[in-house]
């Protein structure tokens, strides 16, 4: 189950090298912008890139929101990177290779086709000072967030 409404996010420091080689820190945001982070499972599969895309043509809207988005998954960074180069993905991708972060967030999908533990697909909604403001895991990994519902939660808190 994960993280409910009104918890505090626990604070990351994950690598990424797309779409630059750097860390990302989720509390860098914190007391500047609301952030939108999505859990995915696996880089390379239909749903996750009909996410990406989607997520990466519409980053206007999220950013006239004063939100940032930050994708997650346990890729390792050198096949977030080429899977975004690839897919024209743009926007930050963070590994989790640990899994440290799926397990602070409750957002563990155990087994995942046979090949072991990876990130149920969900999104979060973190404002300004840390609080989480909207929380969705999918019923499936098949399934996507409610997109409308978390800018509905950013337009609140603008």
């Amino acid at each position: 189950m994960a993280l409910a409404v009104g918890t505090k996010a626990p604070d990351f420091t994950l690598k990424s090298k797309s779409p630059v080689d750097a860390d990302i820190k989720l509390s860098n945001n914190f007391g500047k912008k609301n952030t939108v982070l999505l859990f995915f499972p696996a880089a390379f599969t239909g749903v996750c890139t009909q996410e990406m895309c989607d997520i990466s043509a519409g980053m206007n809207g999220y950013a006239s929101l004063n939100a940032d988005v930050v994708a997650i998954s346990v890729d390792t960074p050198f096949s977030q990177q080429a899977w975004a180069q690839k897919e024209k993905i743009t926007i930050p991708l963070a590994s989790d290779l640990n899994k440290e972060v799926i397990k602070k967030y409750d957002v563990v999908f155990p087994m995942l086709a046979g090949v072991g533990d990876t990130a149920a697909r969900a999104a979060f909604v973190i404002d300004k000072s840390g609080t989480i403001q909207y929380s969705e895991q999918t019923p499936t990994p098949k399934d996507l967030p409610n997109f409308a519902k978390v800018k509905e939660t950013l337009g609140r808190l603008k």
